[in-house]
């Protein structure tokens, strides 16, 4: 079980790793506020795409058009005129009548007559501005109505980008002076008739309860809301699309109207002149476009009113929203999905490659988070869009990041074995793990160690790892400098292609260049391989040149880059044929390498098996040119043995050991070969496994090394001439001490 739950946790890391730390820096953001505009601008537009309400019928507007102004001659409306346009209302009987119109001093004739209707009508409620923005700002309302208590505050609430999102139900001024809102009070008024009177809530004694409504005072952090001035008691304004019946000023002092225009109604009066600058910013409003759209100051406090209404009879819901805990785990929830689907999609196009599967997946998730926010919004709850659509997104992009750095370290890891080229072929070309393969011309280097085997048998698993670890980095670095493609490591041996997968017109030239290089390099090798205590080592080289086919192999689930061909066999078969320090390469490598370019010490005719020809191989010392390398020449001492050293060998066929042995003498010796004596005539490049025999004690075997025969000497038909390949070092002592002392042969 605790097995299974750490794969569980292992094959999810990514999502464990990634929530959390997507969640903070989201939660993070939001706290200092910078997500705080697009969330309002979020429920700008669900208010924008909500469905169209029915008009509410029970609002009334008469507006103080620019018209009216200059048919009243003065930019002022007089006490007068008000006193006779409140006086033609009052005949149509409304239930509530809100006079959005400031003002504290008399204007004009008729302060008589408008103080006869103040006193004459209790459901009037005139206007004052509570909030002192400034010295100048509060503006107090008529002292008649301010003493009969026909008073409330008409200060609307800007947010940040200055639209009005929110309105007030009580204001509180900063001489703690506690007013009803303008819609508040009209709305009071209205429910008076149908015995609907505030009460403190059942749930929260501190809540106002009208009707079916609760209103819950607005907290600083409450929806999109960071640390925003709370003040008062506030609610969110759920704006109506529809139009209010509005009329203008001088249609109804005209009585212009009709008689049952008002009647139980709501009648609000202001200004909807632009000149008096009663304009605000609301949900409506873009602020993209040059000139937004404003809303007048009454129709805000209409707006106001009709939704105290509404919500008190149940038809409209008041926007609510969550607890901050519950908005947290909400943004956590999509900071998950959008892990999950990232995460469980991730290699769907390959490392770090935004396929479609996650691609599709992470839209309808992000389309799933608008349409819960929309239908949320349509039953009254704003709950956020922004943040945890930030979230869903900024998990995909955290575990893209993570997968494009995974891809970054594998790319690093397949550029140890293959070129810039193609790791970029592979990793970048969206055609690279296409299957077709097509016909190309490419040159193939094959390396190996001679007697490897040999050499694994004697030191333990580790330090063969460490040689071949010290070896192949070396030649690696070697193979890449000149851009060489590494297909393949197999054991000691390394395949390598030139002109696949991108062709150059000195591909044959590099790899034979590349071969010399690797060949002097050894040398280093072995240093460093006798400073850790590690046997040297010598490495033959082969090399071919033909069209092979090139690309992809396998199925859509698991491939392998390679190239196929006879021309890697023969490049295996000529590999074979070389002794330690020796590079031999194939007729069509020499002509495609330049003749006068490639130093060849040597041609041999060889029949590899599959041929029915014998075929020419070349021995290679050296490339000029531009390259200018050249194996160092060796000469051989070579000594005449005083007495010659009985041993036995058996053929090596392939990779097998022959089991029948036969008997041969040593006759000439020298550091890297011997001359053998033996009983029938051996074909050069014959593999062999010498023991070395002591007559004096019941011909025991006291010591063997391997050999491959060179060459047959003329003077000698059963005679032949080998090359050491693989050889213990107490071996080459005993050997060495055989030379030591006796004439070397002119």
């Amino acid at each position: 079980m605790l097995a299974k739950l750490r794969q569980f946790l292992w094959t999810w890391r990514g999502v464990w790793i990634t929530v959390p730390t997507v969640t903070g820096c989201i939660l993070l953001l939001r706290w200092l506020g910078f997500l705080q505009l697009l969330e309002l601008a979020a429920f700008d537009q669900l208010i924008r795409l909500r469905p169209p309400d029915s008009p509410d019928s029970r609002i009334v507007i008469v507006g103080i058009t620019e018209t009216d102004i200059q048919t009243l001659g003065t930019s002022i409306l007089s006490d007068a005129d008000l006193a006779q346009l409140l006086t033609t209302i009052k005949q149509q009987k409304p239930r509530a009548i809100g006079l959005d119109i400031v003002r504290d001093q008399p204007e004009g004739t008729g302060q008589e007559q408008l103080n006869h209707v103040f006193q004459t009508t209790p459901n009037l409620l005139g206007a004052k501005k509570v909030i002192a923005n400034d010295p100048n700002s509060a503006i107090q309302a008529p002292p008649l109505l301010e003493k009969q208590g026909q008073i409330a505050g008409v200060d609307v609430v800007l947010d940040p980008d200055g639209k009005v999102r929110r309105g007030f139900l009580y204001i509180t001024s900063d001489t703690d002076e506690t007013l009803p809102s303008l819609g508040l009070g009209l709305a009071q008024l209205y429910l008076k008739s149908d015995t609907i009177t505030p009460q403190p809530s059942s749930q929260n004694p501190d809540d106002l309860q009208l009707g079916q409504a609760v209103f819950v005072p607005w907290e600083a952090n409450d929806g999109g809301y960071i640390r925003t001035d709370a003040g008062g008691y506030q609610m969110m304004l759920n704006y109506r699309n529809s139009p209010f019946t509005t009329v203008s000023l001088s249609d109804v002092l005209a009585n212009q109207i009709p008689a049952d225009l008002m009647r139980d109604r709501v009648v609000l009066i202001g200004y909807t002149a632009p000149s008096k600058k009663d304009e605000f910013l609301t949900p409506y409003s873009s602020i993209l476009v040059g000139n937004p759209q404003t809303t007048y100051g009454v129709l805000i406090h209409a707006q106001l009113t009709s939704q105290i209404i509404s919500a008190a009879f149940g038809e409209r819901p008041l926007i609510k929203t969550w607890s901050e805990p519950l908005e947290w785990t909400w943004i956590l929830l999509w900071s998950g999905i959008g892990a999950t689907i990232r995460w469980r999609w991730r290699y769907a196009g390959g490392v770090a490659k935004f396929s479609f599967p996650p691609l599709l997946f992470t839209l309808l998730a992000g389309g799933s988070l608008v349409g819960i926010c929309y239908l949320a919004f349509l039953q009254g709850w704003w709950i956020p869009l922004v943040p945890p659509g930030f979230a869903l997104v900024g998990s995909v992009i955290a575990i893209t990041s993570y997968l494009a750095h995974q891809a970054t370290t594998i790319r690093y890891c397949f550029s140890r074995y293959l070129t810039d080229e193609v790791v970029a072929n592979v990793l970048e070309n969206p055609d690279a793990l296409n299957l077709e393969m097509q016909r190309q011309n490419v040159t193939i280097l094959m390396s190996d160690l001679r007697g490897f085997s040999n050499i694994s048998e004697r030191l333990p698993p580790e330090q063969v790892a460490s040689l071949l670890n010290i070896y192949l980095s070396a030649m690696t670095d070697i193979i890449n400098q000149y851009k060489g493609t590494i297909n393949d490591f197999i054991g000691d041996a390394i395949l390598v292609f030139f002109g696949a997968p991108t062709q150059q017109a000195d591909d044959a030239q590099r790899a034979v260049a590349c071969a010399v290089a690797m060949q002097l390099a050894m040398s280093r090798v072995n240093q460093e391989l006798n400073q850790s205590g590690l046997p040297k080592i010598k490495m033959g080289i082969g090399i071919n040149t033909g069209e092979v086919v090139v690309g992809n192999i396998g199925s859509q689930k698991r491939t392998k880059w390679t190239v196929i061909g006879s021309p890697i066999n023969l490049a295996s078969r000529i590999e074979s044929y070389t002794v330690g320090d020796q590079i031999l390469i194939s007729e069509a490598t020499w002509q495609e390498a330049g003749i006068d370019g490639v130093k060849i010490c040597q041609k041999k005719l060889v029949q590899p098996k599959g041929f029915h020809q014998p075929i020419p191989i070349y021995d290679v010392v050296g490339i000029g040119g531009t390259y200018d390398l050249h194996l160092p020449e060796v000469r051989e001492e070579i000594v005449d043995l005083q007495e010659e050293i009985p041993i036995q060998f058996t053929v090596i066929s392939g990779k097998e050991i022959g089991e029948e042995r036969f008997w041969g003498k040593i006759f000439k010796l020298s550091v890297n070969g011997a001359a053998i004596r033996c009983e029938f005539p051996l074909e050069p490049l014959t593999s062999l496994q010498v023991y070395l025999v002591n007559p004096f004690s019941d011909n025991q075997i006291q010591g063997d090394f391997y050999a491959r025969v060179s060459e047959s000497l003329v003077a000698d038909k059963t005679a032949v001439w080998v090359q050491f390949t693989v050889m213990a070092p107490d071996v080459e002592g005993w050997l060495r001490n055989q030379m030591m002392g006796i004439g070397v042969n002119g």
